[in-house]
């Protein structure tokens, strides 16, 4: 049985709603137990049509990778089985033994936690296969994906790596790892997609030097529409992954149209996914309570008319990422967004 499509997604912000922006947030998260844990709206749904998608020669693999602690692993786990959804790895962050070796910076730190685990995860899937990850902008999730995107298709150079490292002053044994990972991984141009959500509202411009590979969205209504539209995803798949938001997420026929109007200004998608829908829908049974078919085609429709008088945002070119530099842009980015956040309101 050989792998269709590998599925990568972080867990914070990405897939469940957590708060770790205060003290009272992240002793919230620790405790909570697995039934009082919200999932990001779409999340579970979106999963579960991402791993029906893979037939009985092909298969989807869906791994997760968190900077969660070691310790949260039975209670992410029986959250996952609460929303049958069914993975094929989760790696959690050893913070305990970071803290216990004195590496306190590593609690925190992103790159030289994830890069490694990717590439070796990366090692070990044969024959290669495309990826498609998922993370948000609450940290370093872009600079992450398109960094390991880009190392195992060969398009980074060994001193722009390096430096990038010293800059994320990443351990000496977490550099040695990344490596030694990425000398075991054939080259191949992997990740096709990169889906940032926009948990803390960063415009999707400020994500433009990424590249076209990198898909911010508002919510995962987005994310289905656009895997709809490559293929990922049956138009039913993307109806039943709507439905679920409006029946146990409350939203509205009028927010998922905004969406589909977003991503078409924004030329994320051509509108063949629309098309799509409007065919599927015609023979698609809505449970009762839910907005009718014509109700939905009419929302959408209006939203492609508006667009079509109102023009659309050129997407931009892609040009060769420069790690370094851009390391040190979203560096001043957190710095100023962390800034901003303790700074104290007019209202307090």
């Amino acid at each position: 049985m050989s792998i269709r499509r590998v599925y990568r997604w972080d867990l914070d912000k990405t897939y469940l709603r957590t708060d770790f922006d205060s003290a009272l947030g992240l002793l919230r998260a620790a405790f909570e137990g697995a039934q009082s844990k919200q999932n990001v709206p779409g999340t579970a749904g979106l999963l579960r049509e991402l791993r029906r998608a893979g037939s009985a020669s092909e298969v989807n693999r869906i791994y997760f990778i968190s900077g969660s602690p070691r310790q949260m692993r039975p209670v992410i786990e029986q959250k996952l089985r609460i929303d049958g959804v069914q993975w094929d790895g989760l790696v959690l962050k050893p913070n305990i033994e970071n803290m216990l070796r004195g590496r306190l910076r590593a609690v925190k730190e992103q790159i030289g936690y994830k890069l490694p685990v990717l590439l070796e995860s990366r090692g070990g899937i044969e024959p290669p296969s495309p990826e498609i990850l998922f993370g948000d902008d609450a940290e370093w999730d872009a600079f992450i994906y398109s960094l390991y995107g880009d190392l195992i298709a060969g398009r980074v150079e060994g001193v722009d790596l390096e430096r990038t490292l010293q800059l994320a002053r990443v351990y000496p044994d977490a550099r040695a790892r990344i490596l030694r990972a990425l000398h075991m991984v054939p080259p191949f141009d992997a990740v096709r997609r990169i889906f940032i959500n926009l948990d803390r509202r960063t415009p999707p411009t400020h994500l433009a030097p990424y590249g076209r590979r990198v898909v911010p969205i508002y919510n995962y209504f987005q994310a289905a529409l656009v895997l709809g539209e490559t293929g990922e995803l049956t138009p039913e798949a993307v109806i039943r992954v709507a439905l679920e938001m409006i029946r146990k997420h409350e939203y509205e026929v009028e927010q998922l149209s905004n969406s589909y109007q977003e991503l078409l200004r924004r030329r994320t998608i051509s509108g063949a996914i629309g098309e799509a829908l409007a065919v599927a829908l015609r023979d698609f049974q809505t449970p009762p309570g839910m907005p009718s078919a014509e109700e939905v085609l009419f929302s959408f429709q209006r939203r492609v008319r508006a667009i079509a008088h109102s023009g659309r945002m050129a997407p931009p070119e892609d040009e060769p990422i420069d790690y370094p530099t851009l390391f040190v842009r979203e560096q001043r980015r957190h710095h100023e967004a962390k800034a901003r956040r303790k700074a104290p309101s007019l209202f307090e």
